[in-house]
């Protein structure tokens, strides 16, 4: 199940980039004085108590201007609303009530979605208090004072927000139908794919860049077999974005990546593998995703000989070096070259993701890796590793109990994960290891 994605919206100058800060816990977005700095929305993952979220951050609404740029932001906050489950509706106490909050508030109204109406920089409750009550006359809600700069009143705030969240599951979900998320660069060929997959041009496919803005889902059927594909919008360095409205494509692509089992990140084959790819399949990999790559438009290489498809790889590999568990597959959208392997691969890394390990199997290969390799030791202690079990999937999970968590270093933690994979393979997930601490007298 995807995270809730709330939007924080509002006119511009009140404060939004200074709460998304606030709240990420980091200085994520450009902060100034003056209207319309934050252009592009940028995104965070939020937890509160047993809550996560995505927040995004928005450029300000300003309903009736001729300026260009406000014009695209608010045309992107339009997106972001549209994309949101829940919408934080920011105003300033400063500057008390304005009309273009009431004109923001009804355009809130339209969208139909929960609003948490929000008053900003309020340092002084005993003080400002009053002023804040003056937001009821917006007639979307109660307000909650909060300052962002401060960082004061956030716990009412993400109660208010997270009251709208259904109730977090302790129990594994599962979905009967395995969802792949088609992502990567605009004109990669992602669309073409689905079209390839279904036998029919179910998605728009164009040779400009940024044609498909929305994530959609499509039903294909392959060997009596169901599989659920998303194609997203295309991500694309931000000094070539000439339409602003394309910059909020990437959130639509995080939310999709969020609700798939598996993401097959597209690259074209007549460019090679660029830093754009490798932050696009990063999301992927900070979700702890099954991952291929499928390099499209192999058929459109020229000169090929038998040296080049490894060539590839290995620039692939050197690129990707995060990720070198995710599945590479040299494919042809127009031709159909090697399409029904991504169906192979697809089956082979939900396998991966759902595997799980018996205590005693894994303790095993823990002992024989320990015994290969002596754990290190540092200033005369040594790390002692004293068992380790899975405790989730998707992607799999382990808890390793050590004797002092500062003495496992991350080397010897991707050794242990090596040995790990030797033994089961894995293929094209990721695992995740989380390290706690325990006396030796347990």
């Amino acid at each position: 199940m995807s995270n809730p994605i709330v939007a924080i919206v509002g006119r511009p100058n009140v404060g939004k980039s200074t709460l998304f800060n606030a709240l990420a816990g980091e200085r994520i977005s450009i902060v100034k004085d003056y209207p319309g700095v934050t252009r592009d929305r940028i995104y965070a993952d939020i937890t509160w108590l047993n809550y996560k979220f995505t927040l995004i951050d928005t450029g300000g609404i300003e309903p009736e201007t001729k300026d260009k740029m406000l014009t695209y932001m608010r045309q992107q906050a339009q997106i972001a609303i549209d994309t949101a489950d829940v919408i934080v509706f920011l105003t300033d106490v400063r500057q008390g009530l304005v009309d273009a909050d009431f004109k923001v508030a009804d355009m809130l109204r339209r969208s139909g979605k929960p609003v948490v109406l929000t008053v900003n920089k309020v340092d002084d409750f005993e003080k400002l208090l009053p002023e804040v009550y003056e937001f009821y006359n917006l007639g979307i809600g109660d307000p909650i004072g909060v300052s962002g700069a401060s960082m004061l009143g956030f716990g009412e705030l993400l109660d208010a927000v997270t009251a709208y969240f259904p109730e977090p599951s302790t129990e594994e979900e599962e979905d009967e139908l395995p969802k792949v998320a088609i992502v990567g660069k605009p004109n990669v060929g992602k669309s073409s794919i689905i079209n390839k997959l279904t036998g029919e041009n179910r998605v728009i496919v164009s040779d400009i860049a940024g044609t498909t803005r929305d994530a959609i889902d499509t039903l294909v059927r392959y060997e009596e077999k169901d599989y659920i594909f998303i194609d997203t919008a295309g991500l694309r360095k931000r000094n070539k974005i000439k339409e602003e409205l394309e910059r909020f494509s990437i959130i639509r692509t995080v939310s999709a990546i969020e609700r798939a089992d598996v993401v097959v990140v597209v690259i074209d084959a007549t460019e090679g593998v660029t830093e754009q790819d490798a932050k696009i399949a990063g999301i992927a990999h900070e979700r702890g995703k099954g991952i291929i790559i499928a390099v499209n438009k192999w058929d459109a290489v020229e000169d090929k000989d038998d040296k080049t498809i490894y060539r590839q790889t290995e620039r692939i590999r050197e690129i990707l070096s995060f990720m070198p568990y995710a599945e590479i597959l040299f494919i042809s959208a127009v031709t159909g070259q090697r399409i029904p392997k991504l169906f192979e691969l697809i089956d082979r890394v939900i396998q991966s993701r759902t595997l799980r390990i018996a205590t005693g199997v894994l303790n095993e290969i823990l002992m024989e890796a320990m015994s290969l390799h002596q754990p290190p030791s540092d200033k005369g202690k040594r790390l002692k590793i004293f068992f380790m079990t899975q405790v989730a999937i998707g992607p799999p999970t382990f808890v390793i109990f050590v004797n002092n968590k500062e003495l496992m270093h991350f080397s010897y933690q991707r050794y242990i994960e090596n040995k790990v994979r030797e033994t089961f393979g894995f293929t094209g997930t990721s695992l995740k290891f989380i390290i706690r601490e325990r006396s030796e007298t347990k």
